[in-house]
């Protein structure tokens, strides 16, 4: 299929007579005559046949010379943005050393005979550290003195874990020999551990990390002890933060085990577990990676001492997010780094700046332009004649295809002493395909009306996509909109999200710190003086949907109903959502005759009954009366929330 042909100019021939004869009007007013037989509209037309036959042949002009005019106003394509996962390498025995999974060490799923394997690479040295468990504390509730068990605990005599009778804050504290910051912690637990009363898949209890200012999280993996309810092992993955401090007067890595506060119906413990032996040992570690390939040391060419030279990297497209290209240039003292910079405007001619188009794989160094008085100004540096160029690391790679579900990364790609395994907990996240031809080309107009400033709501939505390309959505909100102050303007950011089934996570559609960081900073700098720009993401409405459907003569009710949730949850969805696909509108109503429109269009639905729609809390789950229509703010978006059908049989 042909690419369509933009209109560089849309007059017509009639367009051109009447500005003509608008123009006479205000020239020559004593002109009147503006009838076909007067010999002067005559001339008009003529010249305005001839005028149409030139903007025929320039609306002819190829796409490939659009695009260059693309090129010449600065436009470049976005390059995709990889996923990226926590990706944990399981040792074959518990560490009795230390061992390091150096940076580009790649894992993948596995390959199948439909599908090639989605490579990942970590990006970062990962320092597996052996532990022992050297020190046992606990700490009741309210009380200010720590109880040592740790000599109970060598001579194997039981303790309990916390109070006779455990309230909320009663801990138990676990000192490690070291802090193993990124590892996986596997805890083994002796003992009739009689944690009475709790909900062996629910139990009230956190596990933390102190990272020398206030304790974390700890993702819990496994958990055999069904909390602290029989012997077994817990696997704990350590925060990144994680560092060696004194509590109690002992210095180790703290890990504490504290109760909580009970939720509705969940069960609380009527008598403390009772422990007569408690090991730690590592047995892996968790490293963040990137679904793409990390190139070193790659070798671009030799200066050759002018101005603007050019090199080409040998794999592309390059990726801007996840690891910085890096660029090294030979001299006396050894390697020196150049810096990345996006134009040579405000570069000097010491300053060590290169530019890199990922989408051609271009590296350039700074142009010297002829100055009005004849001067040559050179912008950034120029290598020596005879000097090696190199790219120290650069990572290709990226696209949506990157975000994979849980447990699907779990090949390595080569042999590492030790490592008996890999796998990924949780979901990969913001993978992006990069911008296509078309996109850019819609892209243009734009650009080359803003010319990198930010003044209307356009231009902040178009710049804050490009300053940070893994954005599924931005939505610009002027002064007056939605509580926004005068002199204001609120950006928000949707992250790029992978959905099961159209199901999302409230957690993952709040944008990463980094991401809100470079879009706040690139906004800062285009904005106009005195406009104040807030950059946070969008207020997400909870909707849940209670329908009752009859299905059709011979369908499976059960296959009914779950396909009647997967469009409720695809269509209520601020990324794939909304009447045509590409998202829930911010701030547009959801009226419960949509939603009857989508359930009855599912498969094996007769007849939809009742809809009912309910706004609801998604934190914490509360939900409003029925209505048949649910109103957002202008900064809201819908998160579906829930969603119940029942389906009877006709």
């Amino acid at each position: 299929m042909a690419l369509p042909t933009p209109d560089l100019d849309d007059r017509r021939f009639q367009d051109l007579v009447n500005d003509a004869k608008r123009m006479v009007m205000q020239r020559c007013p004593e002109w009147t005559d503006h009838n076909v037989s007067d010999p002067g509209v005559t001339l008009i037309e003529t010249f305005a046949f001839m005028t149409d036959q030139l903007l025929f042949r320039l609306n002819r002009v190829p796409d490939r010379l659009y695009l260059k005019f693309l090129d010449l106003i600065g436009l470049q394509l976005v390059p995709p943005v990889p996923a990226e996962a926590p990706v944990t390498f399981w040792l074959s025995a518990p560490a009795t050393a230390p061992l390091t999974i150096a940076a580009g060490t790649q894992a993948g799923t596995p390959r199948t005979e439909t599908s090639e394997s989605i490579t990942f690479a970590t990006v970062e040295d990962l320092p597996i550290v052996p532990v022992a468990l050297t020190h046992v504390l606990t700490l009741g509730a309210g009380a200010e003195a720590f109880i040592d068990c740790t000599e109970a605990l060598t001579q194997s005599q039981p303790f309990g874990v916390f109070g006779e009778r455990p309230a909320p804050g009663d801990a138990v504290y676990l000192g490690l020999s070291d802090a193993a910051p990124r590892c996986a912690i596997r805890l083994d637990f002796r003992g009739h551990l009689d944690g009475v009363g709790v909900d062996p898949l629910q139990p009230p209890l956190a596990w933390e990390a102190y990272d020398g200012r206030e304790w974390v999280p700890c993702q819990v993996g496994d958990d055999a002890t069904g909390g602290l309810n029989r012997s077994g092992a817990i696997t704990l993955h350590l925060p990144v933060d994680h560092q060696p401090t004194v509590v109690g007067g002992l210095r180790g890595g703290w890990l504490r085990a504290r109760v909580t506060e009970c939720e509705a119906d969940q069960p609380a413990y009527t008598m403390t577990p009772v422990v007569d032996g408690l090991t730690a040992a590592t047995i892996g570690g968790t490293m963040t990676a990137l679904h793409a390939d990390l190139i070193q040391h790659e070798s671009l060419g030799t200066a050759e001492g002018v101005a603007g030279q050019r090199f080409t990297v040998s794999r592309t497209p390059v990726l801007r997010a996840g690891v910085d290209a890096e660029l090294e240039v030979s001299s006396d003292d050894g390697w020196q780094a150049w810096t990345r910079v996006d134009t040579f405007a405000d570069s000097g001619p010491d300053d060590r700046h290169f530019l890199l188009d990922g989408a051609t794989g271009t590296v350039a160094f700074g142009p010297a332009l002829r100055t009005e008085d004849g001067g040559i100004r050179q912008y950034g540096a120029i290598p020596e004649a005879g000097a090696a160029i190199r790219m120290r690391r650069y990572c290709v790679g990226g696209g949506a295809r990157g975000n994979v579900g849980p447990g699907a990364i779990r090949t390595l790609k080569s042999s590492i002493p030790f490592v008996a395994g890999v796998e990924n907990l949780r979901r990969a996240q913001h993978g992006a395909d990069g911008e296509s031809i078309e996109q850019a080309k819609a892209r243009g107009p734009i650009l080359l009306r803003s010319r990198s400033r930010a003044v209307t709501v356009e231009d902040f939505e178009t710049i804050s996509c490009e300053a940070a390309p893994e954005v599924a959505r931005v939505r610009c909100l002027a002064a007056g909109a939605d509580g926004v102050e005068p002199g204001s303007v609120k950006v928000l950011v949707v992250p790029t999200v992978a959905d099961d089934n159209g199901r999302l996570r409230l957690g993952d559609l709040v944008p990463s710190d980094d991401t809100l960081r470079r879009v706040a900073e690139r906004l800062d700098a285009v904005r106009l003086i005195g406009t104040r720009v807030v950059v946070e993401p969008p207020m997400y409405r909870g909707i849940t949907v209670v329908a009752q459907l009859v299905s059709k003569p011979r369908a499976r009710a059960e296959k009914v109903q779950a396909a009647a949730a997967e469009a409720l949850y695809r269509f209520l969805n601020p990324l794939t959502g909304g009447p045509d696909g590409t998202g829930w509108p911010f701030g547009r109503a959801v009226h419960a005759g949509e939603v009857f429109g989508v359930l009855q269009r599912v498969d094996g639905v007769e007849l939809v009954d009742d809809v009912r729609l309910f706004s609801a809390n998604p934190v914490t789950g509360e939900r409003g009366q029925p209505a048949g229509k649910v109103e957002l703010p202008a900064n809201s978006l819908v998160f579906s929330y829930e969603h119940q059908v029942r389906v009877t049989a006709r």
